[in-house]
């Protein structure tokens, strides 16, 4: 995998993935685009969210929504990098019980989602969840 990142102007960046998608990266604590910072954040949680998305509909259940509300601490001291993170994934769907949601998100978090656990190796990281039957 390769990618790479190009100065624009002031502390704005942009990146380039090998797949050609690009997307705008700031230093200036997010004034023009996500920070570095929240990029590996959001990477967690789309990780960890296609994985459960993907494992449930594999599994035939009837899911209409996942949302992932990604709540992070920092170091005070540079460098400031993560401390702790939680996922809280609430899911929506018809007749999806605790047990089924429980395991996908079991199963990202210890054997799918490449990022969250290579992040666990210096971060603590939590998963929780809720579930909206409709």
């Amino acid at each position: 995998m390769e990618a790479r990142v190009k100065w624009v102007e002031g502390l704005s960046f942009l990146g380039e993935s090998a797949s050609g998608h690009q997307i705008m990266m700031d230093g200036n604590a997010g004034d023009k685009a996500p920070s570095p910072m929240e990029m590996v954040l959001m990477a967690a949680g789309g990780c960890s969210a296609i994985d459960v998305v993907s494992i449930l509909q594999k599994g035939r259940y009837d899911i209409t929504d996942c949302e992932v509300k990604l709540t992070s601490q920092r170091r005070d001291e540079a460098p400031r990098y993560f401390t702790h993170i939680n996922l809280h994934f609430i899911v929506v769907g018809r007749e999806l019980t605790e047990k089924v949601v429980e395991r996908a998100v079991q199963l990202s978090a210890e054997k799918y989602c490449s990022v969250a656990i290579m992040l666990e190796k210096t971060v603590k990281v939590t998963h929780s969840f809720e579930i909206k039957n409709i």
